[in-house]
């Protein structure tokens, strides 16, 4: 095949020519699977559909030919814009459509009659499509699968769901082509194996990688607070980089600390900078209208979060600002890729550390930069829950055979190694509830026929089963509006704990703007806008990530230096301090420190296993002085960190990391927790055990947690080993107590453990006190307070 004249004429007329990475991928257009590596701005797109324009140039095409997949709704909007700027250009008889939720009903039913040549959409809203009985009508004439920014679909549930999906598409059309698109992969061979068919090989291709970014640390005269993450010190720096560039991108790790500093550089912005904010909890016509006016150029900065890590082309973004330590280094590297949308162009970062640890973090990450070093945790196999709502997917489109779809699931990258004694499992929980379950007929679903087929046991089911497709599990969230008689301005959402936190007279920060809490009606919560400067309470909570191995292992590496001449004077005195009263963490070593402090004898385990198992690590620890007698009172974490404080110290800690007795704890502590309850609840619902969405209506997050609390006990008791047990346990083991990292960091220790008995709190583990000292102290003394506590403490440590 040969790229038509007039896409070449269309080139030429715009000055540009096909990239080397642009051709490497058309000439392997009939490749089964193709992956392409090519920095930000380097064209991946229209690499992605030169095959797929030159292929239908001629018109001979009836109905659905490609189908582009993108983990966001905005970035297939966005792709819709930009490709149809050429297709209606040149002249093309093609007819380019997105499906995503915002798609409108009557748009979705003609589309599945008469689908367009090419079809913009996202996992959930594909795996939706393939859940039809008319399937097989709808993808009769496909011929290839784009699937753009993979990596991050790859890190997640979303992206088992979809190769789950183009299995299903392959058992449809066995000749189907595969395209992966993404900027930043760690281990390129891994995501080809997740992209390809199961066992066909992926071809790789690798784009020049461009220039090396512009990047370095934002600087400023005033030194980093020594904890927090609001980074309020930098906004003057902040405000006069935004005065110097045409758009700014100010990226921040949750959407709490996206609207605090958001609102702090507003208050600082006396030139009445246009300066907008962006957030997965913003209303949608208020993303939409940050998003538009970007595009038009209106906007001097964006405050935001991940809702802007992907490839959206913004035009004039010239400056990427990431405000707090990135925490991974891919992460920072896609981010930085949001400045100048233009190859073998450098893109412009710098990075503002929020507090004097992240200075140390901050540069350690823009070492791995400029080494090319990115990081990522290996992908473990496909989560059972999801194969689960797989199998209910598969049952609303039609009768099924066992065998058949075995063999289609384990073609799916994710799930090649899952066993048949696995795959049976899952189907005869879809099928009878479990064991413990079989009396109840609301989950008596398939039934299989005398010649071996499975369907539902009610046709009507599949209504319900479609509504409930997907994997996200976002945090409950309630509506917020301004209060008015018969509902005002939709302001966005806030999560559904945060809400019940709220007394009326409470005011916080949402889009920006301090509003105050009047009541909650019909699960909307009201409000009202205030002229206050200053919150009551700084905001709702939004996701957190944790520094990754890699990056926490260059960290260690940095403590092994004589000296520090890469970091700030003040940070680098701060380190020397700690080396001359203590030690440093060391790799391959576990430092813990006992000190006096405030009457009470303190324990700071040094870890760098990241937040959450650290946290764990602190209720383990905790867990097992109490067993011996050690009365610990309490303990407050961080990534690299445990604090904690109790009446008495060990003599000799080693016994405490015993990682038998340790995950000992871990299941017993895990039995009572809330954890398992919260993890519970979540793979439930993708398994289809509960249902989110019924008849129209959706289930508040109080309901849901009482009719799967009541599950959990139940199970619990009755039923231990259930298979939705087993996965509730697997995901919480691996998602939110982190505990493969405390076993990790044991196992590269072993018994190389240096206590330390020192007279007073060190340097280092000054900042752990701050933490502690933020969460009891409320209200208007707050800061002077902290002031007070913060001279003190760093007094004591010599840090004054």
């Amino acid at each position: 095949m040969q790229i038509p004249a007039q896409i070449i004429d269309w080139f030429s007329t715009r000055g540009w020519a096909i990239h080397p990475h642009q051709r490497a991928l058309f000439d392997r257009a009939d490749a089964p699977a193709t992956l392409l590596i090519a920095p930000t701005g380097g064209g991946k797109t229209m690499a992605g559909f030169l095959p797929t324009l030159s292929e239908l140039a001629d018109g001979g095409h009836e109905g659905l030919h490609t189908i582009y997949v993108s983990p966001l709704k905005a970035l297939a909007a966005d792709i819709r814009r930009n490709l149809t700027t050429p297709v209606t250009e040149i002249g093309l008889p093609i007819r380019i459509e997105d499906r995503t939720g915002d798609t409108p009903a009557s748009r979705k039913k003609r589309q599945r009659a008469d689908p367009p040549h090419i079809l913009l959409t996202t996992p959930e809203s594909l795996a939706l499509l393939t859940s039809y009985e008319d399937a097989p009508h709808i993808f009769s004439g496909l011929q290839r699968v784009v699937v753009d920014e993979i990596h991050a679909l790859a890190e997640s549930k979303r992206g088992d769901q979809l190769m789950l999906a183009l299995a299903r598409l392959q058992s449809l059309r066995p000749g189907l082509r595969r395209v992966g698109l993404s900027a930043t992969v760690e281990d390129p061979a891994a995501i080809a194996r997740f992209l390809a068919r199961h066992p066909d090989p992926c071809e790789i291709v690798e784009a020049d990688p461009g220039p090396d970014p512009d990047i370095a640390m934002l600087q400023i005269d005033e030194k980093p607070p020594w904890s927090g993450g609001g980074a309020a010190y930098a906004i003057p720096a902040v405000l006069e980089q935004v005065r110097k560039h045409k758009t700014t991108l100010i990226f921040h790790n949750t959407r709490a600390q996206a609207e605090i500093f958001f609102h702090n550089l507003w208050l600082a912005n006396d030139e009445g900078l246009p300066i907008g904010i962006h957030h997965g909890s913003l209303d949608r016509v208020q993303r939409e209208r940050v998003e538009a006016a970007m595009v038009r150029g209106e906007l001097r900065a964006i405050v935001c979060t991940g809702s802007l890590d992907l490839g959206i082309d913004w035009g004039d973004v010239d400056l990427v600002i990431q405000i707090g330590a990135p925490k991974n280094v891919k992460r920072l590297v896609q981010r930085i890729g949001r400045a100048n949308h233009r190859y073998n162009a450098p893109s412009k970062a710098l990075l503002v550390p929020a507090n004097r640890f992240e200075v140390v973090e901050c540069v350690a990450a823009l070492e791995a930069v400029k080494a090319h070093d990115l990081d990522g945790e290996p992908r473990g196999t496909g989560p059972r829950d999801v194969l689960c709502q797989q199998i209910l997917i598969t049952a609303a489109a039609g009768p099924f055979d066992a065998d058949t779809l075995y063999t289609e699931v384990t073609s799916a990258g994710p799930y090649a190694t899952l066993t048949r004694a696995g795959f049976d499992a899952c189907l005869d929980f879809v099928a009878t509830g479990g064991y413990a379950l079989r009396a109840y007929d609301r989950w008596q679903r398939l039934l299989q026929r005398p010649d071996g087929m499975w369907q539902l046991r009610d046709p009507r089911a599949s209504q319900r089963i479609r509504m409930n497709i997907g994997t996200i599990q976002d945090t409950d969230t309630l509506k917020v509006r301004l209060r008015r008689n018969r509902g005002g301005k939709p302001l966005g959402e806030i999560e559904e704990g945060f809400a019940a936190s709220l007394t009326p007279g409470d005011t916080f920060l949402i889009g920006g703007q301090i509003v105050r809490y009047e009541g909650l009606r019909e699960m909307v919560v009201e409000v009202t806008r205030r002229a206050d400067k200053k919150p009551k309470i700084a905001t709702f909570m939004g996701t957190k990530f944790a520094t990754s191995t890699q990056l926490s292992a260059r960290i260690l590496d940095m403590f092994a230096q004589d000296s520090w001449p890469q970091l700030p004077a003040h940070t680098a005195e701060w380190l020397a301090l700690q080396r001359e009263v203590s030690q440093l963490p060391q790799r391959g070593r576990l430092l813990i420190e006992s000190f006096p402090h405030d009457g009470r004898e303190h324990l700071c385990v040094y870890g760098f296993a990241g937040r959450n198992a650290m946290q764990t690590l602190g209720l383990l620890l905790t867990k097992r002085m109490e067993e011996t007698g050690l009365a610990p009172l309490g303990f407050v974490a961080t990534d690299y960190a445990t604090l904690i404080w109790g009446l008495d110290a060990p003599s000799d800690p080693t016994p405490l990391f015993d990682i038998d007795a340790l995950r000992n704890g871990l299941e017993t502590w895990l039995a009572g927790n809330a954890v398992m309850k919260r993890t519970f609840r979540a793979s439930a619902t993708i398994a289809g055990l509960i249902e989110r969405n019924t008849g129209g209506q959706r289930k508040s997050g109080r309901q849901a947690t009482f009719s799967s609390d009541i599950l959990y006990d139940t199970l619990l008791k009755y039923d231990p080993g259930h298979l939705l047990m087993q996965i509730t346990h697997e995901e919480a083991m691996r998602g939110m107590v982190d505990f493969g990292r405390i076993e990790e960091m044991i196992t590269r220790v072993g018994s190389r453990i240096d206590l330390l008995r020192l007279s007073r709190l060190t340097p280092l583990s000054a900042p752990l006190f701050l933490e502690m000292g933020r969460v009891p102290v409320k209200g208007a003394a707050e800061e002077r307070l902290l002031a007070e506590e913060s001279a003190r403490l760093l007094t004591e440590a010599g840090l004054s």
